[in-house]
């Protein structure tokens, strides 16, 4: 029976799903696949189970080998030749007077393509930056402009939580992030609280937006009326992980109480 490992080219990107033939692979595991540009080398994330457990639309690449001691040095020239075509460019592109900001570089394992990541906040001419590049490197050059969220999972950083930036650790796949998600968590609305090093919306406010809104459900919305042991009075606020209300009773006075101590809805 056929098996099904998934590999990853770079840390929290994305799994691809590959036929691992007769090898026996573990997590861990570096391994040489095929791949659309020629092979590529990768760690096993997800160790190999059957493919009816794990079914694909498309036909599954394979393992071409494990990674052998010549692929690691051959990874490590690629470094090298990623950190002086990053330089080069930057230098291209002070020369070229360019308006975009070049945050990395990529070599395809066999080291005959280069793609250089940046962001911009407009379109960019870069024929005769490409030219200098082909020039400088001998290699075939693709110039990939990238969203500002995707700069930041690509660098990384940390973030106002004093933890390694979701993003880059674990994300595979951006979700939409909405300021709604703000408001049902009872967040600050300033956009320097709830914004990341992207300047984008928080990703982790999707985390527990789900949580959220099913413990929600079961509370009195702002505004309704309640009875309380305290007297009868109007819910002005909600702390849904706190399991408590804010009401202002008829008195104008204002009591904290917990949700299980209301007595009637009305």
């Amino acid at each position: 029976m056929k098996k099904v490992v998934g590999i990853r080219f770079k840390p929290a990107g994305k799994v691809y799903d590959f036929d691992c033939g007769a090898f026996v692979l573990n997590r861990g595991d570096y391994v040489i696949v095929e791949t659309e540009q020629g092979l590529g080398f990768g760690a096993v994330v997800i160790p190999p189970i059957p493919c009816d457990e794990r079914p694909s639309d498309k036909p599954l690449k394979k393992v071409f080998r494990l990674a052998s001691k010549k692929d690691f040095c051959q990874r490590e020239k690629n470094f090298e030749t990623e950190k002086h075509a990053h330089t080069f460019c930057l230098k291209c592109i002070k020369d070229l007077e360019l308006k975009m900001n070049l945050f990395s570089v990529e070599s395809t394992f066999d080291a005959s393509k280069l793609t250089f990541f940046f962001t911009s906040e407009g379109r960019v001419d870069f024929r005769e930056l490409v030219k200098l590049l082909v020039k400088e490197l001998g290699v075939r050059i693709e110039m990939r402009q990238v969203g500002i969220r995707n700069q930041a999972k690509m660098c990384g950083g940390i973030g106002r939580c004093g933890r390694q930036l979701c993003c880059s650790l674990f994300i595979e796949n951006f979700e939409p992030v909405s300021i709604r998600m703000a408001k049902e968590q009872g967040l600050s609305l300033n956009p320097t609280k709830i914004s990341g090093l992207c300047g984008r919306l928080m990703c982790c406010l999707n985390f527990e937006n789900e949580t959220y809104e099913e413990l929600r459900k079961k509370f009195p919305k702002i505004g309704k009326i309640v009875k309380t042991k305290s007297g009868t009075g109007k819910v002005t606020h909600q702390n849904v992980i706190g399991q408590r209300i804010d009401v202002q009773l008829d008195d104008g006075s204002k009591i904290e109480v917990k949700f299980d101590e209301i007595i009637e809805d009305q």
